[in-house]
């Protein structure tokens, strides 16, 4: 038997949520209902309250309540929601969660859920559920179910989506998964301009008995990657393609957000740091390209991709930013440098070649960092620089 959370504004919507509730119970397990409604009083008793909900997060609901503001309301219990989900799941209490909603609902639901790790089971009921969704999800894997009809009582359809749903939710805690025998997990960034470094750098971790998994480092990519880290399912980090920094820094594309590298500090694995395709901001089409950065140089990769060559002085920027975020790791750590070239096209003869951006790159790097960094006379996708990266990231893992 499993416990799962109930979770919903049950002053609108206990009918509904008491029918899931009562549906997950005669499948053999234990709904609790927590209250995160902030007007009228509840339509069924809850199992926690919306008092004990804000308290969870030091927030006092009444006065928010008795000003009327619904937006405020919501607000706050998007804000408290996730910290008392969190801490049901962190202490064994729960092992699934369930949420049916429309705008307010949907909102504080997904805000909670997105606070859960990766593969805790998660299951929106929304009338939501279609279009751009990526706000609710977040880089989490939360399903997200359309209610077809609002959530606005129960009758024939709605009992047979809710008691699906009920049915979805139970199947996903009822499955077990035996991770006993499985690799070690270690994570990677990769760029287009850096698929052959990390092609072989996978290829020696996997032989040493680990799993690697690729993200590319495309914003959303980025993301997912910090995400995973954050759930405690990694053991080392190889984060060749930092690109995303770029993107952040200058205003290109695929930023990944200034949260993109912290990840590793809170998980305290191992990690190597390269500043791969630290080169280059990425665009759209050229036409896309906003007016200001008119007179730089850019490099059409294809006709929906255009990257445009960073500078000195945000090469300096982009080595103090790694550098920092680098030395905020407890675990083993390191940086690595190829001098010759930080991608494909950044290499002498390429496009991208600027000696003067590359070293104030460098001197950066060096001069910010607490954490070892490694110097090596090769391009990034050279194989040796592959392996010195691999085989530093074993080593401080232990093999």
């Amino acid at each position: 038997m499993a416990t799962i959370a109930v979770l919903g504004t049950l002053d609108s919507k206990g009918e509904e949520h008491a029918y899931v509730a009562r549906i997950i119970r005669e499948r053999g397990h234990e709904p609790l209902l927590i209250d995160v409604g902030s007007g009228d009083e509840p339509l069924v008793k809850p199992d926690i309250t919306r008092e004990e909900v804000a308290a969870a997060a030091g927030l006092d609901l009444a006065p928010l309540i008795a000003k009327h503001d619904r937006g405020e309301c919501v607000v706050a219990m998007s804000q408290a929601a996730p910290v008392m989900l969190a801490k049901l799941a962190a202490e064994g209490r729960i092992e699934g969660v369930i949420s049916l909603g429309g705008g307010g609902g949907t909102a504080i639901a997904t805000a909670a859920m997105r606070a859960l790790p990766i593969g805790f089971p998660k299951l929106m009921v929304s009338t939501l559920a279609s279009g751009n969704t990526g706000h609710y999800l977040g880089t989490k894997d939360i399903v997200m179910m359309p209610s077809i009809v609002d959530v606005a009582g129960l009758n024939r359809l709605s009992r047979l989506i809710f008691a699906r749903a009920a049915g979805a939710i139970c199947g996903m805690v009822e499955t077990r998964v035996d991770e006993s025998s499985g690799k070690p997990l270690v994570v990677a960034s990769m760029f287009g301009n850096t698929t052959a470094c990390v092609t072989e750098a996978k290829r020696i971790i996997e032989e040493a008995g680990y799993e690697v998994l690729v993200f590319a480092a495309t914003g959303a990519g980025g993301r997912a990657m910090e995400s995973l880290i954050e759930s405690g399912m990694v053991a080392g980090i190889l984060d060749i393609t930092t690109t995303e920094w770029a993107d952040e820094l200058v205003g290109g594309s695929l930023t990944a957000g200034p949260e993109r590298m912290d990840a590793a500090a809170k998980a305290k694995v191992p990690v190597v740091v390269a500043p791969g395709c630290l080169d280059m901001v990425n665009f759209g089409e050229r036409a896309a390209v906003p007016e200001k950065f008119a007179g730089r140089t850019f490099y059409i990769h294809n006709p929906q991709v255009t990257l445009m060559r960073t500078t000195p002085a945000e090469c300096a920027e982009l080595g103090r930013i790694l550098a920092e975020k680098a030395n905020a790791y407890t675990a083993p750590a390191a940086i690595l440098i190829p001098r010759k070239a930080i991608s494909v096209i950044s290499a002498e003869g390429q496009p991208f070649h600027d000696a003067a951006a590359d070293e104030a790159l460098r001197n950066a790097i060096v001069e910010n960092s607490r954490q070892p960094v490694e110097e090596f006379e090769l391009e990034i996708n050279d194989p040796a620089f592959a392996r010195a990266c691999a085989e530093r990231l074993l080593s401080m893992m232990g093999r």
